[in-house]
C-alpha cells in the first residue's frame, strides 16, 4: 500500500518526542530535518516539503507546545493539522448540472487509469445516488479502450455510447450527448484519448471537446506510480484545460505517494478520488483528515464503517449480531463473514485503518494469504450441514474425515476449529458491547488517553447501535 514507507519514517521521527518529558527546539529541529527527509524520498515535491516543514517548525517552537504539559502529542497534532491542509483541508464534491445531464470529462496521460476509472466512477455514482449514467468512448485512437469501456459498461448494465475509430471524438462527444439529453441520463461520463507525453495534437482536441461539452467536471487522472512527474503533468494539464479535480490511481502498489501531498500545493485543484485496486468498487472519496490519519498512523476509523456499510448487508448484519449475542453463530456465518472482508479489501489494509494498530508489533509482516482462506472453505465445505450448524459435533473421527475431504491435515482443521470458537467467543462480547475484556484491545488502541478515547469511542458506536435497534423494533 502507499504511503507505507512515508509512514514508518515520519513515526521514527515523532516517536523520539515521545518519549520526551519536555521538548526543546534542537528537538524539534531534529524532527522536522528527519520529516523533511522522509518527504523528499517519498516524491514529494520540493517546494511543497519546504512549505510543509517551514509552518510546521514556526507552530511547534511557540510557547504553547515548548511549555504545554504534553509537548510530544501537541507537535503530532500539528503535524496532522499541516499535512490535511497540504492535501486540502476538506473534502470536495462532484460539482453538479442543475439541468440533467451533469457532464464529468476524464484527462490524463496514456496508461493513467482514465477508462477504468470511467466505470469505478460509474459504478459509484449508481451506487450512493442511483444515478442513470451514460459512458461516451471519446478515445479512437486505442481500439482497446472502446473495448474495455463496453466490458465495463456490460458488468455494469449501463449504456456506452461509441462509434467506432473512424470517427472524431468532438463528433462523438456531439452525438454521446444528444443521446443523453433524449434518454435523460442525469450523468455523462467522458472518456478521452491520452499520450505517452503531453503534446499539442492531444491538448488541442482536449480543448475542442471541452468547448462543445461544456463538461461540469473536467477530472485528471494521474498515476500515483509516476512520482514526481506526476506534478508536472497536473501542472501542465491545468494550464491548458482548467482541470477541476484530480484522481489519483495506483494507491494500492508499491508506490511512495507523494504525488498525492504535491498536487494540491501545486495545482489548486482537488484531490477527489482515490483508486485503491483494481476492481469496480476499488474507489474512495479523497478526505484529507482521513488521508493524514493513516499517513501518520493513526488510523481511519470513518473510512472502514463506510467500507462496511456499502458492503454489508443491513438485513443480514442484524440477523448476524442476533446469532453473536445468543451465541448462534456457526460455520456457515463463519465463511459468510471471510466472503464480506474479501470485498471490502485485503485485510492487513483494513487492519491499518484501525487507530493504533500501525504501532503493533509485526503488523507489517501481517498478510492475509488467499490460499489460507480458500483452504478454510475448503474444511467447511467438507462438513455436513449438521455439522455447520452445530460445530460440537466435530469429534476426532469427524474432523480425520472432513481433513481427507479438504485436503488439509488434521492439525491444520483443529487449528481452523480453534480459531473459529475464538472469534465466535470474541464476537459475543463484541455484540454485548462488551470490549474491554477483549484480547489486544489495550495494544490495538494504544496507551494513555489516546487509547482510552479509542475504546469509549468503539463503545459508544456499539450503544449506538444497540439504541437504532430499539427504536426499528
Amino acid at each position: 500500500m502507499a504511503f507505507e514507507s512515508l509512514t514508518e519514517r515520519l513515526q521514527q521521527a515523532m516517536s523520539k518526542l515521545r518519549k520526551k518529558g519536555k521538548v526543546t527546539e534542537a528537538d524539534v529541529k531534529e524532527m522536522m530535518r528527519e520529516i523533511r527527509l522522509a518527504l523528499l524520498e517519498a516524491d514529494v515535491n520540493l517546494q511543497v516539503v519546504k512549505e510543509f516543514t517551514k509552518n510546521v517548525r514556526e507552530r511547534a517552537v511557540g510557547v504553547e507546545v515548548l511549555e504545554s504539559l504534553s509537548p510530544a502529542q501537541q507537535v503530532v497534532k500539528i503535524v496532522d493539522e499541516e499535512l490535511t491542509k497540504t492535501l486540502g483541508s476538506e473534502a470536495v464534491g462532484l460539482q453538479k448540472n442543475p439541468k440533467i445531464p451533469t457532464v464529468i470529462m476524464m484527462a490524463g496521460l496514456q496508461g493513467a487509469g482514465k477508462t477504468t476509472f470511467t466505470g469505478k466512477l460509474a459504478n459509484h455514482l449508481m451506487k450512493t445516488e442511483n444515478a442513470r449514467p451514460l459512458l461516451i468512448a471519446g478515445d479512437v485512437y486505442r481500439p482497446a479502450a472502446i473495448d474495455q469501456l463496453k466490458v465495463l459498461g456490460q458488468q455494469l448494465d449501463v449504456p456506452v455510447f461509441e462509434m467506432g475509430t473512424d470517427v472524431s471524438p468532438v463528433e462523438i462527444v456531439r452525438q454521446g450527448l444528444a443521446l443523453a439529453r433524449e434518454k435523460k441520463n442525469d450523468y455523462v461520463l467522458i472518456d478521452t484519448a491520452g499520450r505517452l507525453h503531453i503534446d499539442e495534437t492531444l491538448m488541442g482536441e482536449l480543448r475542442d471537446i471541452k468547448e462543445l461539452a461544456q463538461p461540469n467536471e473536467i477530472l485528471l487522472v494521474v498515476d500515483a506510480m509516476t512520482g514526481q512527474d506526476a506534478v508536472n503533468v497536473a501542472d501542465s494539464f491545468n494550464q491548458q484545460l482548467g482541470i477541476t479535480g484530480v484522481v489519483i490511481t495506483k494507491l494500492d502498489g508499491d508506490t511512495r505517494g507523494g504525488a498525492a501531498l504535491s498536487i494540491r500545493s501545486v495545482t489548486g485543484a482537488p484531490i477527489k478520488f482515490t483508486g485503491t485496486g483494481e476492481k469496480l468498487t476499488d474507489l474512495e472519496i479523497f478526505h484529507p483528515d482521513r488521508m493524514s490519519s493513516r499517513i501518520l498512523g493513526m488510523g481511519d476509523m470513518l473510512t472502514l464503517i463506510e467500507k462496511a456499510q456499502q458492503d454489508y448487508d443491513e438485513k443480514k448484519a442484524d440477523e448476524l449480531a442476533k446469532k453473536m449475542r445468543e451465541n448462534n453463530f456457526d460455520f456457515n456465518d463463519f465463511i459468510e463473514q471471510f466472503e464480506q472482508l474479501e470485498n471490502m479489501g485485503p485485510l492487513d489494509d483494513l487492519m491499518k485503518m484501525i487507530p493504533g494498530m500501525s504501532q503493533v508489533p509485526g503488523l507489517e509482516n501481517f498478510k492475509l494469504d488467499p490460499k489460507d482462506v480458500a483452504r478454510k472453505k475448503a474444511m467447511v465445505y467438507s462438513m455436513t450441514p449438521a455439522e455447520r450448524e452445530d460445530p460440537d459435533l466435530l469429534n476426532p473421527s469427524r474432523r480425520r474425515r472432513i481433513a481427507a475431504g479438504s485436503g488439509n491435515s488434521v492439525v491444520e482443521v483443529n487449528r481452523m476449529i480453534k480459531q473459529f470458537k475464538e472469534s465466535r467467543k470474541m464476537m459475543q462480547q463484541v455484540s454485548k458491547g462488551n470490549l474491554n475484556n477483549i484480547p489486544g484491545m489495550d495494544q490495538m488502541f494504544g496507551g494513555g488517553v489516546k487509547g482510552k478515547l479509542g475504546k469509549m469511542a468503539m463503545n459508544r458506536m456499539v450503544k449506538k447501535n444497540k439504541k437504532k435497534k430499539k427504536k426499528r423494533k
